[in-house]
């Protein structure tokens, strides 16, 4: 199946965000602070990737 560009971004926003919640519940589960902070970290790198993401695809929408 051959996905066009707008299909890819819109699967890569999910991803982006199913990493979000994932590191967020992580991160509250474990007990290892320094493994609970980078964990919290990487959510909120995840959440400006699906937000850049999400910007890319309303702009290519637009045309």
């Amino acid at each position: 199946m051959k996905l066009n560009t707008k299909e890819i971004l819109k699967k890569k926003i999910l991803d982006a965000q199913e990493m979000v919640r994932d590191y967020e519940v992580y991160s509250k589960r474990i007990q290892d602070v320094e493994v609970a902070d980078l964990f919290k970290n990487f959510a909120e790198e995840s959440g400006h990737q699906a937000r850049k993401l999400q910007n890319l695809l309303k702009k290519i929408s637009k045309d």
